[in-house]
């Protein structure tokens, strides 16, 4: 299992969309001379397929971005700003295939303080 990323969710990543770091472009499927390419993504905790949709800006600087489906799961696992997330690349044995998953890191707070993540 490869990690592709880890971050603290902000206020774009639980409204918008989640940003996705330069340095993950080369784990991420091939996109074939366009912008935009599906992604089956494994929540790990719960199971849930889920289908994102990660878009490339058209010129220079691509700058990924998980947009169709990612407000969904926010909404779906009530993730907040100071949240984190893990995204790995795992190759299933059986098949060879390889597949995305999630895991969600809820943020423990303490008077708006963030001390720790625990496994959501």
């Amino acid at each position: 299992m490869e990690l592709i990323f880890s971050k603290s969710l902000t206020k774009t990543d639980v409204q918008k969309r989640l940003s996705v770091p330069m340095t993950s472009l080369a784990s991420l499927p091939d996109f074939e001379e366009g912008h935009t390419v599906g992604l089956r993504v494994r929540d790990a905790r719960k199971g849930k397929v889920w289908k994102f949709k990660c878009s490339i800006r058209k010129k220079k600087h691509p700058k990924p971005v998980f947009c169709s489906k990612w407000l969904e799961y926010v909404r779906f696992n009530d993730l907040q700003v100071g949240d984190g997330i893990e995204f790995y690349k795992e190759m299933e044995e059986a098949t060879g295939v390889n597949y995305y998953k999630i895991e969600v890191k809820k943020a423990v707070k303490i008077f708006g303080v963030i001390f720790g993540y625990v496994e959501a």
